[in-house]
């Protein structure tokens, strides 16, 4: 008879397309993992990868025991779903990466309301660069990702994307910078201004750097941070500016020390976007942060 957590490991193996990076998912050795695939192939009596130096390949058996294991990992992942009651669970955690912005200003409250609902749960907020929280995504070292950054050829992978909403990006200045008393400026006029950034391996300065480069804007990078809120300090004591959303200056700006400048014709927009990968089935408590979500933002919608 089939064994359920053999499965679960050839599944790993599938998907990661090596013993080593099924290993590394899994949380096992690689010796582990070759064992237990091998006990498996021995009690099918049949070969079901192909070991080669760059990884393995399914045979044409393995191909169709990873079409049924899919489908038996789905059933598994809907029963437990459908039996599970998460208000009654003693204890358990989503794990959630997300982009500074987000994770700082964004998710506290959607997170404070849902332990509110379910105080036994807990939620693992990770901040990261949107690469890093594909690459732990698709590992299987996250539940649920929330990025604005873009997120290029990883759309076309076994990612989930559902857009949350568009956010305006503003310049915000301090109280020495020249453009304080303006209420909007071009883009063009950011042409040789000081600047305040993010590190470059990030897409928010990746995005940024190509925006002012299309729009012919020359930045002067007087520092670059790996947070929002050194940027903030900076741009408030010093004459430079930064480009931030709206929700990032809440508080600076009503006690008076940053203030948000439009820019006409809004060519800086942003789109901040929940994903997942498909091919890892939600548990119970992911569904239920996920309907937290949706009853707090109605446009989202259902979710697969």
């Amino acid at each position: 008879m089939l064994n359920l957590y053999k499965l679960e490991i050839f599944a790993q193996v599938v998907h990661a397309g090596s013993f080593s990076g099924a290993a590394e998912r899994l949380l096992m050795t690689q010796s582990g993992v070759s064992q237990h695939i091998q006990d498996l192939e021995a009690s099918l009596g049949t070969q079901l990868f192909e070991r080669g130096r760059r990884g393995v390949a399914l045979t044409t058996t393995g191909k169709k025991l990873a079409d049924y294991t899919s489908q038996i990992l789905a059933l598994v992942a809907q029963a437990e779903q459908a039996v599970t009651n998460v208000e009654a669970l003693a204890g358990g955690q989503v794990r959630v990466g997300t982009t500074p912005g987000i994770g700082v200003y964004r998710l506290p409250a959607l997170i404070q309301s849902f332990h509110q609902r379910y105080p036994k749960l807990t939620v693992e907020l990770q901040n990261s660069i949107t690469p890093r929280i594909v690459e732990d995504l698709v590992a299987g070292r996250l539940d649920l990702g929330f990025v604005e950054g873009e997120l290029g050829e990883a759309s076309d992978s076994h990612l989930g994307i559902k857009v949350l909403e568009e956010s305006e990006q503003f310049v915000v200045v301090g109280q020495k910078h020249r453009f304080w008393p303006r209420q909007q400026v071009a883009i063009q006029e950011l042409d040789g201004e000081t600047f305040i950034m993010r590190q470059p391996n990030s897409q928010t300065r990746i995005w940024l750097d190509q925006a002012l480069q299309q729009a012919g804007v020359r930045a002067h990078i007087a520092a670059e941070f790996d947070n929002l809120e050194s940027i903030k300090r900076t741009v408030i004591i010093g004459n430079a500016l930064t480009i931030l959303p709206a929700y990032a200056v809440q508080d600076e700006q009503a006690f008076g020390v940053l203030r948000l400048i439009a820019l006409e014709g809004k060519p800086l927009v942003r789109t901040l976007k929940l994903v997942w990968d498909k091919r890892h089935f939600f548990s119970p408590l992911t569904r239920a942060l996920l309907t937290h979500l949706q009853a707090c933002c109605p446009t989202l919608g259902e979710i697969p």
